[in-house]
């Protein structure tokens, strides 16, 4: 039998409590989505004034980066390319996004879920989304 490690819930919400927090003081809106090992959604905030069709995009981009073990950035430069990579049909399912802004995290060797934030700018979702992940992987 195969135990598998994952984000539990207190880790996740520190994570997005810390980039709600980064967000407000850079006076912005997102959402920003925690998922477990497996690309399932744990914790999800949408802040004020963040639009509404970035909750699914949030999510999806947690997911990708849990489902692939690699942030969605990646995934999203190979598909641009599809000569370099493969298009984004190749995946076999909607959910898959190639859009920056969903990171892996990584402990002990292992994929234990992912964090992912959208609203802003793929920049700006990336660098949120990356003190999620340091928070998460650093406890």
């Amino acid at each position: 039998m195969r135990t598998i490690l994952t984000i539990d819930y207190p880790e996740a919400k520190r994570a997005v409590d810390l980039i709600v927090e980064k967000a407000g003081q850079m006076q912005k809106a997102a959402v920003v989505a925690v998922a477990d090992s497996h690309g399932d959604l744990i914790c999800l905030a949408r802040m004020d004034g963040a639009p509404v069709s970035s909750v699914q995009m949030a999510t999806n981009k947690a997911w990708t980066a849990a489902r692939e073990r690699k942030p969605t950035r990646e995934i999203g430069e190979k598909v641009k390319h599809p000569e370099k990579g493969h298009d984004i049909s190749y995946y076999g399912d909607p959910k898959y996004v190639g859009w920056g802004g969903g990171i892996p995290v990584w402990k002990d060797g292992e994929v234990v879920g992912a964090v992912a934030v959208s609203g802003l700018s793929s920049n700006e979702d990336i660098a949120l989304a990356t003190l999620g992940v340091e928070l998460i992987a650093g406890s």
